[in-house]
């Protein structure tokens, strides 16, 4: 996350000292593309993750199933 913003300020920083020759425009375009990549990045891990717990959670009930089919049968 500190990486992530040190890298914004010196994108706006940078793009403060090329304002004046139309660089700007293009420097702040990559700085808000660069964060918004971030911060898909982070929210696909989360996605991830809870897809995983869901995951886990039904092979757990599966698991649970079957052994209650089994002290039935027996």
């Amino acid at each position: 996350m500190l990486r992530s913003a040190t890298l914004l300020t010196a994108t706006l920083f940078l793009s403060a000292m090329l304002a004046g020759c139309g660089l700007a425009e293009t420097g702040a375009a990559a700085a808000a593309g660069g964060a918004s990549q971030v911060e898909q990045a982070r929210q696909a891990k989360q996605t991830e993750a809870q897809v995983q717990k869901r995951v886990d959670a039904a092979i757990e009930q599966d698991a649970d199933r079957r052994r209650a089919a089994d002290a039935e049968s027996q």
